[in-house]
């Protein structure tokens, strides 16, 4: 189902064995329920004492999906992907980009339920938005960061050709953590050829709400 007054929703992905489109507000339910314990949050937000970690952390990931809708705008907009395994949701993949019509840079971030991690389903999730990106939004870098000890996400960036960009803190609910930051050009993204097992539809109609 599409909006003609909302083309976003009129987008959809696809690599390999996912598909990818932007969540809408009858997913919520599923996708909050399924939310791992270990995705986490931007510690800036606030937490009710009266609510379990559980109940903040769904509250916080429904809060997100209608934040991103509400401040949508060219110049900085966030876009929430469902993912669909043998048409089942397993997660959400996320793509953003701030002052994108001048940094032609987006950032990513993503979540798998456990029992379809270890698959490739995270590589092909985060191939399918770079594809968006890259191929279809003219983007010129992707950049994405990690805690050191999370393997997992580094392995995907590292996989997809990113190149190490240096090291930070961020400030979690149990103090700070060491941050890894990585960068892919656009340059090396087509010299890799991962673009070849994309699948993109719907943008043509929604390219000025990315600012291109």
């Amino acid at each position: 189902m599409t909006m003609p007054d909302w083309p976003l929703f009129g987008i959809r992905l696809a690599c390999r064995t996912v598909t990818l489109r932007p969540v809408r507000e009858e997913d919520l339910p599923q996708l909050a329920a399924a939310l791992p314990g270990d995705v986490g949050h931007d510690p800036r937000l606030e937490l009710f004492d009266e609510q379990s970690a559980e109940h903040n952390e769904r509250r916080l990931f429904c809060q997100g999906y209608w934040r991103a809708l509400g401040t949508w705008s060219p110049s900085s907009w966030v876009l929430h992907l469902a993912v669909r395994h043998a048409g089942v949701l397993v997660g959400v993949q996320t793509v953003e980009g701030d002052n994108f019509a001048v940094l032609r840079t987006v950032d990513t971030a993503s979540w798998l339920v456990p029992p379809v991690r270890g698959r490739g389903l995270g590589v092909a999730m985060r191939t399918a938005v770079l594809g968006l990106a890259f191929d279809h939004l003219d983007a010129l870098a992707a950049v994405s960061s990690a805690v050191v000890d999370n393997a997992a996400s580094l392995g995907v960036s590292r996989r997809l050709g990113y190149a190490d960009n240096g090291l930070g803190f961020v400030a979690e609910t149990t103090g700070r953590a060491e941050l890894r930051h990585l960068r892919l050009t656009a340059e090396a993204w087509r010299a890799a050829g991962h673009g070849r097992d994309v699948t993109v539809s719907g943008v043509d109609a929604c390219r000025r709400w990315f600012g291109v």
